[in-house]
């Protein structure tokens, strides 16, 4: 291959400036570009593969012919980043860049966007912890008319207060959460102008072929016809790139190498768009959004009847991946390769047409594209008007995930009749190509459109269509439904179109069949948010109730936080990538490095053996030694020059197993083999025995709940940073528990000479901080402690004890970062493990895919209960279990379960109560720490156990709720005492302002009109408690400093983790000092300035830090109020530099001891908890029975949080928290092979809510209450709002309840979570899930399974 020098040079411009790259390699990517080289770090690397929309940039093209610039996505506007900050659209800030260009390109393209613009411009970009409605709301504000409440036109907003509202006359509501007038104005004029000089050398019409040549790879890019066929000539193996979004992930995640690429970009062959006389012929260099735009022209010019293929092609459009990718990704690939979406079209190959039809699919040899063809072009035939085409598809969530089944239709007429001429029928994701059911079409051809051709087209598709018991993806039985359901729609939609053409001749089909014909649409959501407004006599100085902006926001939109791996590179630094096992459970019998060390770069591979301390801390493993105990676990680590190196390195790394039994994955196998990772917890009140011989009924049920994945934006990362003066270390990582970061041990270093420097955001959700950490232990150099660098670096991760503080994510997983402070242990020891003295930097930044293998998440849950309750709803015992999937180490498991059973009573009082729980011991990494800490998988079980009971009363749910829900000051079964009424008044809240009944009656009236769609609702209470049951973890310190301008330093122990903590603390600084926000300035947490600061979490972050920040504002203003009070008209700065000029300390530390919990597990009674959240949620689904698709219609939340603080940030929470809890409970669903690999590992498996997943209508209330042992009579909500996303579980259910009703089937069936659609087709037994075969689960191991 000829030299790199023989490249030619790549000129583009990047924010307006222009860049020369003299010789590209073809082998980096636009995103290492821009972060790695040009350092422009605002770009975000989230997965890798397109899929969270965290790396959105706009890449602008002018197009020669038609002389426009086009603006598809692929230097924002202040304006907009503005507006997302100051509607409080960002949280953590990592993906806000993304969503601010994919922003930005819209209005680029529609300065006034309408709302479905809006919401498909969003669709390709993940933040479920803002839960996207201020999102939308900043984009709105762009929009032509209100972005208030347009409820019905009536001009008076359905949530104001009436007369028989709980909301006191003296509380003023308040819906305004920023004030549209501070807004700058979008100014096109300010943007930069496309380039002079590239619309001259895309006008050239000299242009040549251009020849990029790397180390490994060459880039061809052709000007024309004869010089793409010449080349696909010379080198028949190289792919044609266009988009990249086919090969580049081929390469990426599945390691293929080419050495050659093909990329024809340059000549108009590829993108004509012809209307010819049969059809429309479109060139196969178009992307799927150009195709998008050529097929809605074609179809406004066009009559309906000759375009009804191309209304099958936009409907698919719409949904197929995110609008990044369908502005990349050719249609070509659409149609083939990819095999999105199945017509009959034809492609045409320079004198050849070849069509897609059933031979094509099925390969046959006449068919075949030979490898130096060149697809021109596609050509869609028009449609006759007796003959109808259909694409259906259904996937895990409505947009940008791959179908899990779909299908192409088309059938054509004898004229005038509904005999059958001609009919196909294509499958995909059912085989791994797409597949034709031809021999049932030919079968069918001359039968009448009939409901006996259906019977029989469905019982020989489903044998001419045979998915393997065990096939690749799993859910074998749904995918076989699934095919004969979207058949049986088919089968609907051309019975309503042939009554159209002639309804004398063709009957129409039932109107209770109507509602199945069209998929839900996809709706901009839209609602209120209410909270009490400040006392119109508080000063306007005072921030506090208020809805202040984040205090990162700007920098957040803007790009200008700065994440671990934005940080600069540093002289010498090495990059790590991780070995990890294979097998659940199994010896290690030999590891051979040997062609890793040998590979370019390497400086080292680290393993067990070189760890200078102890390689176990209380049972957390660091490196395998020996055995490997699950799969994923480290094994060793390779240490290069960089990354690239270092990752291929590890894949030479050679590790030899022997088996070992049992390999236990699931908690029923964990029961079997009575493996528990701690011992059994344990309350009780009553006399549960004997209730359970008085009661009327008694039922007993089991439940099962499956873990979540954190699927924070910013994967798991560390900067290892060794200083050769003093022998310290700095380090730059994402914590909530800095003083566990000094911990030694393995390192063998006293506390104060570990300096870790937090600057990042935590992995999940943090804003900017810049920490350095510096303990003052007394702990002796080279001491041994019973502490190790796991806990220095990881255990802070898994040691959480609780959950995030007001945060909106998720808790802490472990991380392999050990390895890290191996290398940089100190001189000896990098002697012995790189060989010579470097002390070098270390940069390791995890894939999203180790990541999601690696750390793991939510516990698994498996719950069983025994009721015993009256004929009237009244509960009078209840005995439950519950048994966590802890994993294979103890991590946090004992004290999840501990939590599990101290909540278990949710809202309810049940005399005769016991409840137990035990935490299992698998092979699957350890689950940890997670938003909600156990409530959000244990009240699940609470709630189906009482909605079995009101099934049982024939009752509603929320009538059975009500009779047992606590009404008074009581006690809890650990005998702790609370006042539950402001619980009461959100429940009715909830109950009135949802119009809950008049509802609940309006769905009961549609679902007996529709028999294929249902309609449910539910309403779940909450009684959250807050903080921990150990006293001294909820202690706090802060360090408040006042300079001689007026300016005022703050810092904390808390930790800021996008909840907007920092925020707060500002408030109460100004507040306290009676000082303007913009006075105080807070500086990142750090252990030098507070020490031995406990971890930010139990939703207790502004509760115990907000008092030590009060208590030391205070303290400066008892030492100024001498001065004030002489000098009381004086301004701040006067009484500063008076009190300077008096001596007076400027600086003072303040302290919160914490609130006083306790708990007895041996007694089993405790004040546990310092105080309750309180809540209630209802939701409303409607379901697709045929598909199992649902929609989320609305969603009303009542939240007590006493007096907010901030009630913007606090919403926010909510609402996240909330999308969060509705995505854990639907379709958030980790795979697990038997063998205990996990097959769900980036955003391409496991789907997360997308805006296109929140309700279409969303209404919260802050509810108010008195909560007077906190700073402000405030709440911590971090943590709340994820349990009420179990409403939409139980509204999923309720529809599905109504469905197995109407069919006659039992209306008590197992209400497991994640409701998937899987769950929800499969619960709704009909016809077409009767006639599915069906394996004998003992012939054959499936793809995956649950682990609950």
């Amino acid at each position: 291959m000829p030299s790199v020098s023989d490249s030619d040079e790549l000129i583009f411009f990047v924010n307006g400036k222009k860049v020369v790259e003299k010789s590209p390699d073809p082998e980096v990517n636009l995103l290492f570009y821009l972060r790695k080289v040009l350092r422009l770090t605002g770009t975000k690397y989230g997965c890798g593969g397109g899929g969270c929309g965290a790396c959105t940039v706009m890449v602008s093209r002018y197009d020669p012919k038609s002389k426009k610039i086009q603006y598809p996505f692929l230097g924002p506007g202040y304006a907009l980043g503005e507006r997302l900050a100051k509607c409080h659209g960002t949280q953590c800030g990592f993906c806000s860049p993304g969503m601010v260009m994919s922003i930005y390109t819209l209005l680029r393209n529609h300065p006034e966007p309408t709302p479905d613009q809006i919401t498909e411009a969003l669709g390709g970009n993940l933040c479920r912890c803002t839960g996207y409605r201020p999102i939308v709301e900043s984009v709105k504000t762009f929009s032509p008319g209100s972005t208030v409440c347009q409820m019905k036109g009536s001009g008076q907003c359905c949530m104001d207060p009436d007369e028989g509202s709980f909301v006191s006359r003296e509380e003023k509501i308040c819906t305004k959460l920023y004030d549209k007038d501070e807004f700058q104005p979008l100014d096109p004029s300010q943007e930069p102008i496309f380039p002079p000089e590239l619309i001259r050398m895309a006008e050239d019409p000299d242009k040549r072929r251009l020849t990029f040549r790397g180390p490994r790879t060459t880039w061809f890019v052709p000007v024309t016809l004869e010089d793409l066929l010449e080349l696909k000539a010379s080198y028949p193996k190289a792919p044609l790139v266009m988009g990249n979004t086919a090969v580049g992930p081929s390469i990426k995640f599945k390691g293929e190498f080419y050495p050659v690429f093909i990329s024809p970009l340059r000549f108009p062959e590829l993108h004509l768009v012809k209307n010819t006389e049969n059809g429309a012929t479109i060139g196969a260099g178009q992307s799927l959004a150009q195709l998008k735009d050529a097929l809605d022209f074609l179809v406004s010019e066009q009559p309906k009847e000759k375009t009804k293929t191309f209304h099958a092609l936009l409907k698919h459009l719409r949904t197929l991946a995110g609008p990044q990718i369908r502005n990349m990704a050719v249609r070509y690939l659409f149609f083939y390769k990819l095999s999105h979406s199945v017509y009959p079209f034809s492609v045409t190959e320079g004198e050849q047409q070849i069509p897609f039809d059933g031979a094509f699919f099925e390969g046959s040899p006449e068919t075949n594209l030979k490898p130096e063809w060149v697809v021109v072009s596609v050509s869609i035939p028009y449609t006759t008007q007796w003959h109808f085409v259909a694409g259906l598809r259904l996937a895990q969530r409505q947009e940008n995930a791959v179908a899990i089944v779909n299908a192409g239709m088309s059938v054509e007429f004898e004229e005038g009749t509904n005999t059958i001429k001609d009919l196909q029928m294509f499958f995909g994701s059912v085989a791994p190509k797409v597949v034709s059911a031809s021999q049932t079409c030919k079968q069918l051809i001359g039968r009448q459109w009939d409901d006996q051709m259906l019977s029989d087209a469905c019982r020989w598709v489903l044998e001419e269509i045979r998915i393997p018991a065990a096939a690749q993806g799993g859910m074998v039985e749904y995918r076989r439904t699934l095919i004969v359901s979207l058949l049986f729609k088919f089968y609907l939609k051309v019975r309503r179109w042939l009554n159209k053409m002639d309804p004398q001749k063709f009957p129409d089909i039932p109107e209770k069949f109507v509602s199945a014909l069209d998929d839900f649409p996809i709706e901009t959501p839209q609602g209120i948010q209410m909270f009490q407004c400040v006392d119109p006599n508080q000063p306007q100085q005072d921030p506090v109730g208020r809805p202040v902006m984040h205090q990162s926001a700007i920098k957040h939109t803007t790009g200008e936080a700065i994440f671990i791996d934005d940080m600069p590179p540093l002289d010498q630094e090495l990059f790590l990538a991780v070995v990890t096992s294979t097998r659940a459970h199994a010896k290690i019998t030999s590891l051979d490095a040997s062609e890793a060390l040998a590979c370019p770069g390497v400086v080292d591979v680290i393993t067990a053996e070189d760890v200078p301390g102890e390689n176990n801390h209380s049972g957390e493993i660091f490196y395998a030694q020996d055995e490997v105990i699950c799969v994923g676990q480290i094994v060793c680590a390779v240490a290069a020059d960089t990354y690239a190196h270092a990752k291929e390195a590890a894949k030479r790394v050679r590790i030899a197993y022997d088996d070992v039994e049992p390999v236990i994955i699931t908690i029923e196998q964990a029961l079997e083999h009575n493996s528990f990772l701690s011992s059994e917890k344990k309350i009780e009140q009553g006399n549960v025995e004997y209730a359970f011989e008085h009661v009327d009924q008694v039922i007993e049920g089991e439940i099962h709940v499956e873990g979540q994945e954190h699927f924070y934006m910013e994967t798991q990362s560390i900067l290892a940073i060794p200083q050769a003066e003093d022998k310290e270390m700095v380090l730059h990582l994402g914590t909530q528990f800095p003083t566990h970061v000094q911990v030694t041990g393995v390192l063998q270093r006293p506390w104060d000479k570990l300096l870790c420097s937090l600057a990042l955001q935590f992995p999940a959700y943090l804003t900017r901080i810049r920490k350095v950490i510096k303990g003052t232990s007394d702990v002796p150099s080279g001491s041994s402690g019973t502490t190790k660098a796991k806990i220095t670096i990881v255990v802070y991760h898994r040691d959480l004890l609780a959950t995030l503080s007001q945060f909106h994510s998720s808790g802490l997983p472990r991380t392999p970062i050990l390895c890290v402070c191996n290398l940089m242990e100190d001189e000896a020891f990098c002697n012995r493990v790189i060989s010579h003295r470097t002390g070098r930097p270390i940069r390791f930044i995890l894939e999203r895919s180790a990541d999601m293998l690696i750390t793991a998440g939510r516990h698994p849950l498996l719950g069983k209960y025994k009721i015993g309750f009256m004929n009237n709803g009244e509960i009078k015992a209840a005995d439950v279990e519950y048994y966590v999937n802890g994993g294979c180490t103890p991590d946090e498991s004992e004290m999840v379960i501990e939590f599990i059973v101290l909540k278990s009573e949710n809202a309810y009082s049940i005399p005769n109560f016991r409840c137990r729980g035990r935490a299992c011991k698998t092979n699957l990494p350890s689950n940890t720490a997670f938003r909600g800490f156990g409530f959000p998988q244990a009240t699940v079980v609470v709630e189906a156990y009482v909605t079995a009971v009101a099934s049982k009363c024939n009752l509603l749910p929320e009538e059975v709720k009500e009779i047992n829900m606590y009404k008074q000051t009581s006690k809890t079964a650990y005998k702790q005492t609370f006042n539950p009424e402001p619980l009461r008044r959100c429940w009715k809240e909830c109950l009135e302002k949802s119009s809950f009944y008049a509802r609940k009656q309006a769905a009961e009236e549609f679902n007996k009109k529709n028999y294929w769609k249902k309609r449910g609702l539910a309403v779940v209470p909450m009684k959250y408690s807050i903080g921990m049951p150990i006293a001294f973890y909820n202690q706090a310190a802060a360090l408040v400093h006042i300079y001689l301008d007026g300016s005022v330093l703050l810092t904390h122990g808390g930790c800021e983790l996008g909840q907007g903590l920092y925020t707060k603390m500002i408030q109460v600084a100004s507040r306290e000092l009676n000082i303007p926000q913009s006075y105080v300035h807070l500086s990142e947490t750090s252990t030098v300035t507070v020490p031995n600061a406990v971890f930010t979490a139990g939703s207790l972050g502004t509760d115990v830090n907000g008092k030590a920040v009060q208590n030391a504002c205070q303290i400066l203003l008892d030492r100024l109020s001498p001065i004030i009070r002489k000098n009381p008209k004086g301004k701040w700065k006067e009484w500063v530099a008076k009190a300077f000029e008096e001596s007076i300390s400027l600086s003072a530390t303040g302290y919160f001891k914490g609130y006083q919990t306790n708990m007895d597990w041996e007694k089993e009674e405790g004040d546990a908890y310092p105080y309750y959240v309180y809540g209630a949620a209802c939701s409303e689904v409607e379901v697709d029975c045929l598909t199992g698709a649902h929609k989320l219609l609305r969603t009303d939340i009542f939240m007590d949080a006493a007096f907010s603080i901030n009630p913007a940030l606090d919403i926010g929470q909510v609402e996240g928290a909330f999308v969060q809890g509705m995505g854990f409970y639907t379709i958030e669903e980790l795979k697990y092979s038997p063998e205990g690999v996990l097959h769900s590992r980036g955003p391409d498996d496991y789907k997360i809510p997308t805006v296109t997943e929140i309700p279409e209508e969303l209404y919260v209330s802050l509810v108010h209450s008195r909560n007077p042992i906190a700073i402000y009579s405030s709440k911590g909500l971090g943590e709340a709002g994820m349990f009420l996303g179990s409403s939409v579980l139980f509204a999923i259910y309720d529809a599905v309840t109504a469905a197995r009703r109407e069919r006659g089937m039992s209306d008590t069936f197992p209400m497991n979570s994640p409701a998937t659609p899987e769950v929800i087709r499969m619960s709704c037994t009909d016809q077409f899930t009767d006639m599915i075969p069906r394996d004998d689960p003992s012939t054959f191991t499936p793809w995956s399974i649950h682990v609950s």
